[in-house]
């Protein structure tokens, strides 16, 4: 139909809050997906269906995630935004929407997606943001961590940090860039690639950490690599600590790469 519109936003939300991005269909547990459709088809007064940059597991955060949606209705970009987010529950919402050509996919135009990882290294057990932020109690030493990380950068099969349950099709992604840093007690593990596995950022964090403690030699990261074998890497660190922070697509798509709010945590959405 000639009259339907396609539309981009970026979305923020609190994974703690979800049973994690997609839609489930016999569970009542809340999920993202639904709860970003539920809003935009109240607004749009249609069914609509909604397609993600990439889906994210319970717990999983995220900054800047993208969606595209098609809908024959007709709004102004403040008037979807203020709509969506009236209805939307705590824990999600729309910082940015905006009318994109029909070429525009969310997944499919994507170029490289970007995370990051937030550690709170310290002995004692924190209070706060304690399901924004993963809890490791023994130091750790960046420097390792990103001196090991390195081994990443490239072209590689990826399988030794693929989850059984992973459906993509192919192993071999392209590392773009990783980082290790640290302000204080906080550490960040940054990473942009052109696609990632089914907790690929997640079984990289667990071969990482051992390696920052000591317990491991820098090259482990290496050899874990080269095996292409899960059952030789390190364990699957927690959801809690990882963030969805970005997605590169084609400049004439227009989609912001940077945040609409307040920076309430520099490692969460400050380059």
């Amino acid at each position: 139909m000639s009259d339907v519109r396609r539309y981009a936003a970026v979305v923020e939300y609190n994974g703690a809050y979800f049973h994690g991005w997609q839609k489930q269909k016999h569970h009542d547990d809340p999920t993202i997906q639904a709860a970003l459709e539920a809003a935009i088809s109240f607004v749009a007064n249609e069914p609509i269906t909604i397609v993600c940059a990439g889906r994210t597991d319970a717990g999983v955060h995220a900054t800047r995630q993208v969606i595209h949606f098609d809908s024959v209705a007709q709004r102004k970009p403040y008037n979807w935004l203020m709509g969506i987010n009236t209805k939307l529950p705590p824990g999600v919402a729309v910082q940015w929407i905006a009318e994109v050509p029909e070429t525009f996919h969310a997944r499919f135009k994507a170029q490289a997606r970007r995370y990051r990882y937030l550690i709170n290294n310290q002995p004692f057990r924190p209070a706060l943001l304690h399901d924004q932020m993963t809890w490791w109690k023994y130091p750790l030493d960046a420097s390792r961590m990103q001196q090991a990380a390195q081994a990443l950068l490239g072209e590689h099969d990826f399988s030794a940090f693929r989850a059984k349950d992973c459906q993509a099709n192919s192993p071999i992604k392209t590392m773009h860039r990783i980082e290790v840093r640290r302000w204080g007690h906080i550490m960040m593990v940054e990473l942009e690639a052109s696609a990632f596995l089914y907790h690929m950022v997640r079984n990289i964090v667990g071969v990482l950490l051992p390696i920052g403690e000591g317990h491991q030699p820098v090259s482990w990261m290496a050899d874990v690599l080269a095996t292409r074998d899960r059952n030789l890497a390190g364990v699957t660190a927690p959801g809690d600590g990882l963030y969805f922070v970005g997605v590169r697509y084609p400049a004439e798509f227009a989609i912001p790469s940077q945040p609409y709010g307040p920076a309430l945590l520099e490692p969460i959405i400050n380059a």
